[in-house]
């Protein structure tokens, strides 16, 4: 019923009866891919190993550090030299996805990033995830961080086995943290029916990624999808698999062999570190086609964001290995299955969506390629518009390629001297007309004025810009 898309070079699925083990579904599901925050779910296990072996406790407090409290989106906002409960960080990790919490997380029980990662892929291997390997505890880009759809499903029905009580956890919808609200980025629960969690992740390398539990009819199905080219179509296929494939499970009793062993002693035992050898092979690359040029959009000055006839297209020529290209291809509504077509003749910008939707998402930075001189000057993260918490934003351009919104935000950031060195850069796909767009923004701004004095600098630099609330 679904078919595996060739076109889209990141998607992977897979669908497993958690009842017997067997696969009822599978595609690319042994291929490497960045798990993005998937990761958070290894790492949650990593800390139930600990409560379990009761060196935590829910109450427990964990230090927040100068480097964890720089991580950079999504995250709590936590304070260098301030502390969280285990608890508020499990809740923390399952909902919000905060990358400064889970950094706090290794830090406090590793000791570091890196040595919690190597405890991550020794435990992976302990379950039977033999294919990952983990090299921070958050999933931003590490080109040495990669999973398998397959694994990803082996880690969902694994941390269940383990830890029946404390896996509860993944199905909080809301948690409120110092007076604030965070909505669970997993938007099937409560949606469909049977879901219980667990865990999504995203970036711009891996794509839109989610693990699923879904127990329903008493059969019980753990599913995967990776590489959606949205949050909205990943979730869409994800339904797909469910409606597809949870009337195959089993009904009956539990055949399938125990994954982990469960009880009071942990399964990860420092001695038996040595044992289970890292790999050291390289990772395999994902390889994207280069594109000659990009096309701008420029609002009008003075120029409404409501008003699409108010933009200014024109061409841009980018160095080739700067440049990804776009796939000449439509997709029906799950993103995921492709329609052959030919490139239109002129990819000029139409439109971008005004009046974006506001939620949350996992939010990360990406290693770009640039020149020498310009290695020093930005980091840009990414997001989806469908799940990004609110605030002021400054908003320059939208652009056919990721590269070239990165491109007009260096640029920005570098002929506006201070005015925006403490402001982050973001680029955040959007659709339109068919065809994915990337808005060029700088975010964190606390209030109207600020952003509205951002803008003004900008202008003076000779780029046009609007203020917006998203």
């Amino acid at each position: 019923m679904t078919t595996p898309v060739m076109a889209n070079s990141k998607y992977a699925g897979i669908v497993v009866d958690a009842k017997t083990g067997k696969t009822l579904y599978a595609s690319s599901a042994d291929e490497p891919r960045y798990p993005a925050s998937l990761t958070k779910i290894m790492t949650l296990y990593v800390v139930f190993e600990e409560l379990e072996a009761g060196r935590l406790s829910l109450n427990s407090k964990l230090k927040v550090s100068k480097y964890a409290s720089g991580r950079p989106p999504s995250k709590l906002g936590l304070k260098a030299g301030s502390s969280i409960t285990v608890k508020d960080a499990i809740l923390a990790l399952v909902t919000k996805s905060a990358n400064d919490v889970a950094t706090t997380v290794a830090e406090n029980i590793g000791g570091s990033e890196a040595r919690f990662a190597e405890r991550m892929t020794r435990t992976a291997r302990q379950i039977g995830m033999s294919k990952t390997t983990f090299r921070n505890p958050h999933g931003l880009p590490n080109s040495g961080q990669r999973t398998t759809a397959r694994d990803m499903a082996t880690l969902g029905r694994a941390i269940q086995e383990r830890f029946p009580k404390y896996y509860e956890y993944f199905d909080t919808r809301v948690y409120s943290y110092n007076g604030r609200r965070y909505g669970n980025h997993n938007k099937l629960l409560g949606r469909v029916k049977g879901v219980d969690g667990i865990k999504t992740g995203y970036i711009r390398a891996s794509g839109f990624n989610l693990v699923t539990s879904v127990k329903r009819d008493d059969r019980h199905i753990v599913a995967v999808v990776m590489g959606g080219k949205t949050g909205r179509s990943r979730d869409a296929q994800m339904v797909k698999l469910i409606n597809g494939y949870l009337k195959k499970a089993s009904r009956g009793p539990k055949t399938a062999p125990a994954l982990v062993s469960r009880g009071t002693t942990p399964v990860f035992r420092a001695a038996a570190l040595d044992e289970i050898p890292l790999p050291n092979d390289k990772p395999e690359t994902i390889k994207t086609a280069p594109a000659p040029q990009m096309v701008l959009a420029m609002a009008k000055p003075d120029a409404s964001p409501n008003d699409p006839t108010q933009l200014v297209t024109g061409t841009v020529p980018v160095p080739p290995k700067q440049v990804e290209s776009r796939m000449a291809a439509t997709f029906d509504v799950a993103g995921l299955a492709p329609v052959p077509q030919e490139a239109p003749a002129n990819d000029n910008l139409v439109t971008a969506s005004a009046n974006p939707v506001v939620t949350m998402v996992d939010v990360a930075p990406l290693p770009r390629q640039m020149p020498e001189s310009q290695k020093e000057t930005v980091t840009v993260a990414t997001s989806d518009s469908s799940e990004q918490e609110p605030g002021w934003q400054v908003q320059i351009a939208a652009a056919e390629s990721e590269t070239g919104a990165i491109e007009m935000l260096k640029r920005a950031k570098s002929k506006t001297g201070s005015a925006l060195r403490s402001r982050t850069p973001y680029t955040e796909p959007v659709e339109a007309n068919g065809q994915t767009l990337y808005r060029a923004r700088f975010v964190g701004f606390e209030t109207k004025t600020a952003a509205l004095r951002a803008c003004k600098t900008l202008k003076q630099a000779k780029f046009a810009c609007y203020a917006i609330y998203q």
